[in-house]
């Protein structure tokens, strides 16, 4: 029996190892809009993060998003951003 391999991602936040499963996908869209992709399927440049507020601060204060995106984000995408975190708890 063939042992699946477990895709693993790393979060921008705390900048741990985890299984893809257990983190949220930030997606940048080929238009540039930039969206939490909670299914993992929506097309663009990905990012992951853990599936806590904390992590999502703690990116938005070191510029991770910006980094992997190459482009600036506005406090207002990252307000949505935060509150659907909150709400996917």
């Amino acid at each position: 029996m063939k042992v699946r391999k477990i895709p693993m991602r790393m979060c921008l936040g705390c900048g741990e190892m985890k299984p893809k499963k257990e983190l949220v996908r930030i997606v940048r869209s080929p238009e540039g809009d930039i969206s939490i992709d909670l299914t993992g399927k929506k097309s663009g440049r990905g990012a992951y993060i853990c599936k806590n507020a904390e992590c999502l601060e703690k990116a938005r204060k070191a510029r991770k998003l910006e980094k992997s995106f190459s482009c600036q984000i506005e406090q207002s995408v990252y307000d949505t951003m935060e509150a659907e975190l909150k709400s996917a708890e």
